[in-house]
């Protein structure tokens, strides 16, 4: 077995570029590669998957293209930050399509209600679902927008690792009700029960209960309605080649197939990564976009674990999925680009998935349809699906070797009786992902979807820390790990390294 003993000695010129290994090429990993890069470090970013981009990898089948994970883009600012830094322009590789409206949800019963970020529109909607609730929506514009200057704004991109950043914030954040849960917030605010769920479901895009999770969350409203939600032409992953073209242009490289099995530490300081096949990488710093659980439990060494990393195996995982890709050969144009369909229950099956853990026999399901902006993911005259049911994760101890085709036969029974007239006869490919091929592909643990459970006791301070406390230049980004899970989360995450990470000069 080799060490970094072995390893080639380092170049001691004092213009030498520091090495940084970041390990996994999810969105964090390949941001925080890029800002690495052009703060003068010489990064190799290191997938264990066949492809980069981690749970935005794409599936090519049948001359679909499905992609695989995140499928909206909201806040796209902070992608068009990280091609700047390479002096280029987001426009210039990647056409992102603005979605009018945001999506269409539709409740168990037959109604509808159309999300977008147009004020009046969203007034008139409120108004046709329950009559003289608008000024309620204004009140909880109001409310979400401050969250999102406190939450978003001033502290996404701000690291908490001192118990006293937590401190600080703490008045805003009584004063705002982010020690109440979002479904108590929204309630407090609207009457309907059909309103209450159409503005509180938005944990669920993050991974969280809107029963459990802080109603810090109820940002998210405000932040699609400002920065509006998107789709990439192509694909989101278009957004992934685009990011791996400017690393390479940065001098960096992407590697897959090359899985890390422990990250190396002598006398405290993380000194590199060490392959499965026992290959050493020598490295100035080492940023983890692998699962925060798996990082500390799973890549440190024992004795480099802190009290932190250690009480991380009692840590409430967020929910698992279950993700059905298909395509038809007919296409259905009345169906939205994003559909919302809710089941008969809302809390009883979130309690059944967050609390319980057990597999339901309803479910609420997230279908999306990038044929309806994008024909080119499909062969012409098709339409390209990918439906996501959120269920419990492993904690659960599903079987689902057993269980994934008898769900997905339900799923295409809902959808057919719904909003899909004809799907079976219609169906021409199809491949599905369940909580066990998360835990399998990406190491999540208990095959969460979105990492840690977006909880107030796992938020800001007391989630894993962009700096490790227990291995010096060690940094974490991802879902994982603060501010949390959704592209702005991830892409924020690797944003805080500018504050937390040395000038490359340090180690020259």
């Amino acid at each position: 077995m080799l060490t970094l003993d072995d390893a080639p000695p380092r170049v001691t010129a004092a213009r030498r570029r520091p090495r940084a290994v970041v390990i996994g090429s999810g969105f964090g990993g390949l941001a925080a590669a890029l800002r690495l890069g052009a703060r003068g470090y010489r990064v190799s970013v290191l997938e264990r998957l066949e492809q980069p981009g981690g749970r935005a990898r794409v599936h090519r089948q049948d001359g679909f293209t499905f992609d695989a994970g995140p499928t909206i883009v909201t806040a796209p600012f902070l992608f068009e930050e990280l091609w700047a830094l390479c002096g280029r322009r987001l426009a210039d590789d990647v056409t992102l399509v603005p979605m009018r409206p945001f999506y269409r949800i539709r409740f168990d019963d037959g109604a509808t209600f159309a999300m977008s970020g147009e004020a009046e529109a969203m007034r008139a909607e409120v108004e046709r679902l329950s009559p003289g609730e608008a000024p309620a929506y204004d009140r909880f514009m109001a409310l979400s927008d401050a969250l999102c200057r406190v939450g978003f704004e001033e502290l996404g991109a701000v690291p908490f690792g001192r118990v006293t950043d937590m401190l600080r914030i703490a008045p805003d954040l009584l004063r705002l009700g982010g020690h109440r849960s979002v479904y108590s917030l929204v309630s407090s605010v609207f009457r309907d029960e059909k309103l209450r769920t159409a503005f509180s479901f938005h944990p669920l895009l993050i991974g969280g209960s809107p029963f459990r999770a802080s109603a810090l969350y109820c940002l998210i409203a405000a932040l699609e309605r400002r920065w509006g939600v998107h789709s990439a032409l192509g694909g989101t992953g278009a957004l992934v080649r685009g990011m791996v073209d400017l690393i390479e242009g940065q001098g960096g490289e992407v590697r897959c197939g090359a899985e890390v099995a422990r990250i190396l530490v002598r006398d405290g300081v993380a000194r590199g990564v060490a392959l499965t096949d026992g290959t050493p990488i020598a490295a100035d710093v080492v940023v983890s976009n692998a699962d925060s659980v798996a990082t500390a439990l799973d890549l440190l060494p024992p004795e480099a674990r802190g009290r932190r990393e250690r009480r991380l195996s009692r840590a409430h995982s967020s929910m698992g999925l279950f993700v059905w890709y298909f395509g038809t050969r007919r296409r259905y144009p009345e169906l939205a680009h994003h559909t919302i369909l809710l089941g008969p229950r809302y809390r009883g099956l979130l309690d059944d998935i967050f609390t319980r853990k057990v597999l339901a026999e309803d479910m609420s399901l997230y279908l999306h349809r990038p044929t309806a902006t994008d024909p080119s993911v499909a062969p012409p005259g098709f339409d390209a699906f990918y439906v996501l049911a959120p269920v419990p994760n492993l904690a659960g101890g599903q079987d689902w070797t057993a269980l994934a085709e008898p769900f997905r036969q339900r799923i295409a029974a809902r959808l057919e009786a719904t909003v899909l007239p004809g799907l079976s006869d219609a169906l021409v490919t199809s491949r599905v992902t369940t909580p066990q091929d998360f835990a399998d592909d990406f190491l999540a643990t208990r095959g969460s979807g979105f990492g840690l459970e977006p909880i107030l006791t796992q938020s800001a301070y007391f989630r894993p820390h962009n700096r490790s406390g227990a291995v010096r230049h060690l940094y974490l980004v991802g879902a994982g790990t603060h501010p949390g899970a959704g592209l702005p989360g991830v892409l924020s995450s690797s944003k805080i390294l500018d504050r937390v990470v040395p000038d490359a000069a340090v180690f020259a």
